[in-house]
């Protein structure tokens, strides 16, 4: 099947997974380091807006925010790139350490931006790596919840929102981290992300569209209903 075209409209953030082919992705804490340099080098250069992160062994998810169409293409070659040749350097191996390319989707910030940023900082607990996230180092948790300054992150205003001081929005994030996670509209985003449909209510959806380089959303099944033929009458011969 034909890989679409990956969609962008200005200004609506993006949920990024990035899949490891077989083994591990990182081995060893300068793994992670060296990823993280080249995520914030490749960021500024694509200006693409990071707002929250994860790297897990075997798969990588980002919340980003992209300045122009190329950007997170640009972005996530550039860290692929320099980040594959370094490891299979520093490890003595060889060929690439993805699963293909990124897979990527629009989602609505209103309605999906908060959960997102919720399931990419839960995502160590939920792949059962540690039991609390604040005890995982290789994500934005602690960024969110003011225990680390990650210096490459730009905070949305949908967070900024979560209280009117830093302290205010450390806490309102830790207890929305807190908070059981709907499987349904967890299920929703990944699956979204992965075939790269646009995540929104019909509204938002249909707005989007007119800036999108392609159809935003799968075809309704009425829309895919085959036509049937009408069935041949057979006379009966007596």
């Amino acid at each position: 099947m034909t890989r679409l075209a990956r969609h962008y409209v200005p200004e609506q953030p993006q949920h990024v997974i990035l899949q490891g082919l077989t083994g591990p992705a990182f081995l060893d804490e300068g793994d992670y380091l060296y990823f993280l340099a080249c995520l914030a080098d490749a960021a500024r250069v694509a200006d693409l807006a990071v707002h929250a992160w994860v790297l897990m062994p075997d798969a990588i998810q980002l919340l980003v925010t992209p300045s122009y169409e190329s950007s997170v293409a640009m972005a996530m070659q550039a860290v692929g790139r320099r980040y594959v040749e370094t490891f299979n350097r520093r490890h003595g191996r060889r060929g690439t350490v993805w699963r293909g390319t990124y897979c990527a989707t629009v989602i609505e910030p209103d309605r999906y931006f908060l959960l997102a940023s919720q399931v990419i900082d839960h995502a160590p607990v939920r792949n059962r790596l540690v039991a609390e996230p604040g005890t995982y180092p290789w994500s934005s948790y602690t960024h969110h919840i003011g225990l680390r300054v990650d210096s490459f992150i730009k905070d949305h205003p949908l967070y900024r929102a979560l209280g009117n001081t830093p302290a205010e929005r450390y806490q309102a994030y830790r207890d929305l981290v807190a908070q059981s996670l709907d499987e349904l509209e967890v299920d929703k985003l990944i699956q979204s992300t992965l075939k790269g449909w646009v995540l929104g209510s019909a509204a938002y959806c249909e707005w989007a569209a007119q800036t999108a380089n392609r159809r935003l959303m799968p075809l309704l099944l009425r829309d895919r209903t085959p036509k049937v033929r009408p069935a041949r009458v057979l006379e009966r011969v007596d």
